[in-house]
């Protein structure tokens, strides 16, 4: 199972300018009882953040929301290699779709 999480703020500007409801988005995938985190930040600048079920209602609390996807994380995922938040969840579920570039794009995509 691999969790995509949808937020609602983001500190970059373009994605506040483009973006109308979901403006980032982050892909979880479980380790055990935890989480490890995959945060993009910037072109090959990811970051890996553990974090526990008490850290996922929290991102509730703050207008989160939690895209679950059946399957596991593809077996030549890099996260490094993303140009964007969308691309490297496309990439980790593996989801060829050339026309979703926004984080509401996705949403509606996994939602369908």
């Amino acid at each position: 199972m691999i969790i995509i999480a949808f937020a609602p703020k983001s500190s970059k500007v373009l994605p506040n300018i483009f973006c109308k409801n979901f403006k980032h988005c982050a892909v979880l995938v479980p380790r055990g009882h935890n989480f490890t985190m995959y945060q993009f930040s910037s072109h090959k600048n990811v970051a890996k953040i553990d974090i526990r079920l008490r850290d996922l209602r929290l991102l509730c609390a703050h207008g989160w929301c939690f895209v679950y996807v059946p399957g596991d994380v593809r077996s030549n995922f890099n996260p490094r290699g993303a140009w964007t938040c969308v691309d490297m969840s496309k990439r980790a579920i593996g989801l060829h779709a050339p026309f979703i570039w926004s984080p509401d794009a996705l949403y509606k995509k996994l939602c369908e």
